[in-house]
């Protein structure tokens, strides 16, 4: 649950901490003072959209930090993301989540203090809050929104995305059908160009790392001569001739080492020059070696010509550098399978088909949850409906088939409403008033909160639109939903706030410079009765409507 609330220079807040505990928390005060302000900060540490805006005027950035109570979900992903949960020693494991907007719009997201992405704070705050913004009601006209709604609430979402990678996989094969059908002419001069291309270097088989190979023995065989005769020239100056360096260098050791004897002070200099007679000898070997492999070999360089030719002509063809030959072969040899399998209609339309059947497999499936949930929630809201004065209402969720289906599934979801007895079921968005509208939301965000298992749920006005014996109701319902999880709610109703574990006020200030502040105070009993006396009464509050708010928070 959320524990702690920091804001810094926020819109209208210059600075605001706040403690939340369990149960059910309203925000109260008059319009404008500021109250949805603190929810829209809330989101902002939650991953929502940031504008340059959100900085209160003359201050370089807008900070907000929300400190949560962790659950076991949220424990695996953030050990997942190494962005583990500190251990307060009371509440057990807490993640902190910070949000950072400058002046000119540019946020930067942290979680526990290290450095975030947007996408991570949504994901992690899409564990611990839920919140049903006061224009809930409007969302539901939208047949996609009662659609996500739904499948939200009955748990349907990860099913729903199965079928709609399903879907853009048919759509995807009937798309290439459709390609090779219309560029079928197009597809069949390009693959015998790739043919002819592939033949010629199919012929050639030019192999990885050949071009430097030839190069390498070409320049080799090309000066065999200058190398047979410089070899051999460094072997007789080394061992074979008369005045050979090795039969000099042995006489001087043989002298240093007797005169090393007499006197070992030139031990020194036997030692240099014993491994340089050794050096001396290996080098005469290697030489040796290599010259008896040696041999002009006019053959084999016409040979090696022909063939490094060969490679630069294919090269200069094909508008490449020789030594990407190789890859280039094989790239050739792919795009023309690819063109071949593009030119195989039958096959296509196969792999079509089996997309297809495996599209309606998965919406099937989806389509049965969906009618199983539906009659639950269908019953669950029309029960709702009849404790919001909606006495004889009936609400649906509807199934309508679409003949091909769709990305969503085999059928759309339509929520259909009945507001009193008698009255047959039509869609929600053509039927029903502002009043019915919000209390249909309202049941709906209730219902749907009872499955959600998000520890923290935010109500934002969703009580717009409702007053009177309704109003008793709504409170009781947010209350009794306030016992399982943590509810915080900005209302307008007295019999909400009324209802309320913990009660803030919020309000308006000058402050000082002609500009104006917001603040919130936490309301003890006696300040309590005073706000909901001035939310029954307005600004003239009299001692009727403070004993009637007296009684209010007594009941």
């Amino acid at each position: 649950m959320l524990r702690h609330l920091s804001i810094r220079d926020f819109v209208i807040v210059a600075a605001l901490d706040l403690e939340f505990d369990s149960g059910f928390t309203v925000f109260s005060g008059e319009t404008g003072a500021g109250k949805s302000i603190l929810i829209d900060a809330l989101a902002l540490a939650l991953g929502a959209r940031a504008e340059a805006s959100v900085v209160r005027t003359g201050q370089s950035r807008a900070d907000i930090t929300a400190e949560f109570e962790t659950h076991a979900l949220v424990d695996q992903w953030l050990d997942a993301q190494a962005l583990g949960a500190a251990d307060d020693g009371q509440h057990g494991g807490t993640v902190m989540l910070r949000r950072v907007v400058d002046a000119s719009g540019r946020s930067r997201a942290f979680i526990n203090g290290t450095a975030a992405t947007l996408a991570q704070l949504r994901e992690v705050g899409e564990m611990l809050v839920d919140i049903h913004g006061q224009h809930a009601h409007q969302l539901l006209m939208r047949p996609d929104a009662q659609r996500e709604l739904f499948d939200t609430h009955a748990g349907l979402s990860e099913m729903a995305a199965a079928v709609t990678r399903a879907w853009r996989t048919w759509r995807d094969k009937a798309q290439a059908v459709e390609h090779a059908q219309t560029r079928d002419r197009e597809l069949q001069l390009e693959r015998e160009r790739l043919a002819w291309q592939l033949a010629e270097l199919d012929k050639l088989a030019p192999q990885p790392g050949e071009w430097e190979e030839v190069n390498t023995e070409h320049r080799r065989l090309s000066h065999s001569a200058n190398l047979i005769d410089g070899v051999q020239g460094a072997l007789g100056a080394l061992s074979e001739s008369d005045d050979a360096m090795i039969t000099h260098l042995g006489s001087i050791v043989t002298k240093v080492r007797d005169l090393a004897e007499i006197d070992p002070a030139l031990n020194d200099v036997l030692a240099a020059l014993e491994p340089a007679e050794i050096q001396l000898q290996e080098a005469a070997y290697s030489l040796s070696h290599y010259a008896q492999k040696l041999e002009l070999d006019p053959e084999r360089l016409a040979q090696v010509e022909k063939r490094l030719d060969a490679l630069h002509s294919a090269a200069r063809k094909f508008r490449l550098q020789p030594e990407t030959l190789p890859e280039e072969h094989e790239a050739r040899r792919k795009q023309l399978a690819a063109l071949d399998a593009a030119a195989d209609l039958d096959g296509l339309r196969a792999a079509e088909a089996q997309a297809k059947e495996a599209f309606v497999a998965e919406a099937k499936k989806l389509s049965k949850a969906r009618a199983k949930a539906g009659k639950a929630l269908g019953e669950a809201v029309t029960t709702g409906m009849q404790e919001l004065s909606m006495k004889g209402g009936s609400f649906e969720v509807a199934l309508v088939p679409l003949p091909e289906g769709g990305a969503h599934g085999l059928e759309q979801i339509e929520f259909r409403v009945a507001g009193h007895a008698g009255v047959p079921l039509r869609p929600l968005a053509k039927v029903a008033s502002g009043g019915e509208l919000a209390r249909i939301s309202l049941a709906l965000a209730v219902i749907a909160s009872t499955a959600s298992p998000t520890p923290t749920l935010i109500f934002d006005e969703v009580d717009t639109g409702i007053g009177g014996a309704v109003a008793e109701v709504v409170g009781r319902l947010l209350q009794q939903l306030g016992e399982a999880r943590q509810v915080l709610c900005v209302t307008h109703l007295p019999q909400v706030a009324a209802r309320g574990d913990h009660h803030f006020q919020v309000a308006k200030t000058g402050d000082g410079k002609g500009g104006t502040l917001s603040s919130v105070t936490s309301l003890d009993k006696a300040s309590r009765i005073e706000e909901v006396a001035r939310m029954l009464g307005g600004l003239e509050i009299t001692a009727t409507t403070r004993k009637h708010a007296k009684e209010m928070l007594t009941a």
